[in-house]
């Protein structure tokens, strides 16, 4: 299937690795010109000699809110289509061991900046009469996690904000989305196998058997699986729905609505 996204500007949070870096490279097999964030200059650089002049690197901390205004700025002259709003999460802890400092720096890191960029964003898109933004959170969004209390109490939050702001501009053709995924094979899951193996004493190989054991399709999922479905929601094909959270989980979420 043709997505038809073709030259069209692509934004792309996270494109040096994991769940970022697949919805970069399935953009990028649709034709569709990627603007690469991520802290790691040398990952984009070599996305950028891969792909060429389709995929533009733009080293930058998306958490720091000088640097979300300067690409706010920089991208003033792109015609762009869409953002891919993703980042890390903030560190791995039961609620009980959290501290006010904690709470305050998982704001900076999971809902502050992603507010920012979306009022820099959003005034062209609704301008030119269209637009896509897909969010990339968890399915912490559905039901907490273990050990994640601050990741799920904010993307708890990101998703009202989202969901509100989606029936608000759905009138002007930018559509919303909330990608929720389970555990897939990225460095970001790695870490937390690590801190799960540190913490029980139990093998990194351990932990990972665990973890499948409890998703019904018995795997994790792959980032490049992944990039394909929010490849899709950036298409024409997906200009019915907005305000939407999709679990890509293999399972996990067991609720009616999951």
């Amino acid at each position: 299937m043709d997505l038809q996204l073709t030259d069209k500007t692509i934004l792309v949070g996270g494109a040096s690795s994991g769940l970022g870096r697949g919805v970069a490279e399935a953009l990028l097999a649709e034709g569709a010109r990627v603007i690469g964030v991520a802290r790691t200059a040398e990952d984009l650089i070599a996305l950028a000699a891969q792909y060429g002049d389709a995929f533009r690197p733009y080293p930058a901390d998306l958490t720091d809110p000088e640097a979300v205004t300067r690409l706010i700025e920089d991208l003033a002259e792109d015609k762009l289509y869409g953002a891919l709003i993703n980042a890390g999460g903030p560190p791995a802890m039961p609620a009980l061991d959290t501290r006010l400092s904690d709470w305050d720096a998982a704001y900076r890191q999971v809902m502050r900046w992603k507010i920012q960029l979306v009022q820099g964003l959003l005034p062209r898109m609704r301008e030119r009469g269209a637009g896509r933004f897909v969010f990339v959170e968890s399915v912490s969004t559905k039901q907490p996690v273990d050990n994640l209390v601050l990741s799920t109490a904010f993307r708890l939050g990101v998703t009202g904000y989202v969901k509100t702001l989606a029936g608000e501009v759905a009138p002007s053709g930018v559509t919303f989305h909330i990608l929720a995924p389970g555990y897939h094979a990225t460095p970001r899951v790695d870490q937390l196998v690590q801190k799960n193996s540190n913490s029980s004493g139990k093998s990194e190989e351990a932990i990972v058997r665990e973890i499948t054991q409890n998703i019904p399709l018995g795997r994790m999922g792959d980032p490049a699986e992944f990039g394909k479905l929010a490849a899709w929601l950036f298409g024409p094909y997906s200009s019915y729905l907005t305000g939407q959270t999709i679990s890509v989980d293999g399972g996990v979420i067991r609720g009616t609505f999951g």
